[in-house]
């Protein structure tokens, strides 16, 4: 059987007061519309821009303040954001991944936690150079430089990048909310350059909200399943549209026929222990994270 346990959330209910406006429509863009640079101009045209310099945590309030007052943001959220900040203080990664960037919620707050315990590297891997640019913008507000390094160009081909140039050895904590069809498929590429290794952790968002079955069966798999299922794989890459709706859309309007490759296979022998924790979006919406741990090597 997977090895996989539900858990509740240490806070139970969402904070309605802390709603962002909702998501648009179905058939509506929910991001990638302006919106994003809209941001920017908000935050550096906040009256309290001053106190928002050199400041992780007012940089955050104030990206809250676009989201619950003018435009629905697709960010990690409080909720969410706490399980992995909290993940962060237990495991102190030295170097922590990113695999979609956004506008930055996620590399500020994450990167300032990764700075408080100790840690050197926060990579932010984001496609849309123009995110990365806002992403970049808001990194420096915040004073977090040092420690947080944008990365434009597709997740895939930028870990290889990495990993070529000898930046990226390891992956002490990886944290997944890029295109969600590439959820697995770089997580096998981070397999195969030996960068999971016992020791990883893995913090997979929206695994409810859109939810992401291909990733919940690879990574509650036992090592003997996944043997198993490796065999039967294809290798011609899998549309990105597949199963995945309207976010799905949304990236084909920008990039087009998206092919995500299915060729490494991984490294199915690594074992996994995985964990649902319930949470929520920041609009309110039930959302949940997946912890997974890398425990041991099989035979």
């Amino acid at each position: 059987m997977p090895a996989s346990t539900v858990e509740s959330s240490e806070h139970a209910s969402f904070d309605k007061t802390k709603a962002y406006v909702a998501q648009e429509e179905e058939g509506e863009a929910f991001f990638d519309d302006g919106r994003e640079i809209e941001l920017l101009h908000f935050v550096y045209g906040h009256p309290s821009i001053e106190e928002i310099r050199g400041s992780p945590e007012n940089v955050l309030k104030a990206i809250d303040e676009y989201g619950r007052t003018k435009k629905y943001l697709m960010n990690v959220g409080n909720d969410k954001g706490r399980i992995v900040s909290n993940l962060i203080a237990e495991v102190k990664p030295q170097l922590m991944v990113e695999l979609g960037g956004y506008v930055g919620y996620s590399a500020l707050l994450f990167g300032d936690a990764v700075r408080r315990a100790g840690g050197k590297r926060y990579f932010s891997l984001e496609r849309n150079p123009e995110f990365g640019a806002v992403i970049m913008s808001l990194v420096e507000l915040a004073g977090l430089g040092d420690v947080v390094k944008v990365v434009i160009g597709s997740s895939a081909e930028s870990i290889r990048r990495l990993h070529a140039q000898g930046s990226l050895q390891h992956i002490d904590l990886m944290f997944l909310d890029h295109y969600k069809p590439a959820y697995t498929t770089d997580l096998k590429l981070c397999e195969h350059l030996k960068l999971i290794t016992p020791g990883t952790v893995l913090a997979a968002d929206n695994v409810i909200k859109p939810g992401n079955p291909p990733y919940l069966e690879y990574v509650r798999s036992t090592v003997e399943q996944k043997r198993q299922a490796q065999g039967s794989e294809q290798s011609d890459g899998i549309d990105i549209q597949s199963g995945f709706g309207r976010m799905a859309d949304m990236y084909k309007k920008r990039v087009g026929e998206e092919k995500v490759s299915t060729e490494t296979k991984g490294n199915p022998n690594l074992v996994y222990e995985s964990k649902l924790v319930n949470s929520f979006e920041p609009t309110g919406v039930p959302d949940g994270v997946e912890i997974t741990r890398c425990v041991g090597v099989a035979e």
